[in-house]
């Protein structure tokens, strides 16, 4: 696999169902917290705080970095090691610093790697984030 572009990205990551949810989001924001509500929900653990996300023939894919590979900071906990997946074909970016509109624009979009990702806009601290992305992955692989 020849990768034509990379770039290490602030965001955390996560597998449901071989499609990686990207969780970007200011230091202290909340995406490691969302993460692993959706850990607990069934995703699997891709990448906390920092994910690299190379563009290989035609898609964007997502890989932790080697430090930090197979881990994740639990506030009050510390650093949990868990299993992991790398190389996950990016499905959508949830920004969590972002204003959340009540009903989104379609088609806004984050430029990673040369790759335009869906971008959505959610609060991570409220009660149904973690359904929220689910509902949103649903709804743009059953398309």
């Amino acid at each position: 696999m020849t990768a034509l572009s990379s770039e290490t990205v602030h965001a955390s990551a996560v597998s449901i169902n071989g499609h990686a949810i990207l969780i970007s989001g200011r230091p202290g924001s909340g995406k490691s917290d969302l993460a692993l509500r959706l850990i607990d929900r069934g995703a699997v653990l891709v990448s906390d705080d920092y994910t690299i996300v190379t563009r290989s023939e035609g898609q964007l894919l997502a890989s932790p970095p080697e430090t930090i590979r197979g881990r994740i900071e639990v506030r009050g906990i510390g650093l949990v090691a868990m299993p992991h997946e790398t190389a996950v074909p990016v499905a959508l970016v949830i920004d969590i610093d972002e204003p959340v509109p009540r009903m989104p624009e379609p088609g806004i979009t984050r430029l990673m790697a040369d790759i335009d990702v869906p971008l959505f806009a959610l609060s991570a601290y409220e009660a149904s984030a973690a359904i929220k992305v689910e509902l949103l992955l649903k709804s743009m692989t059953t398309k």
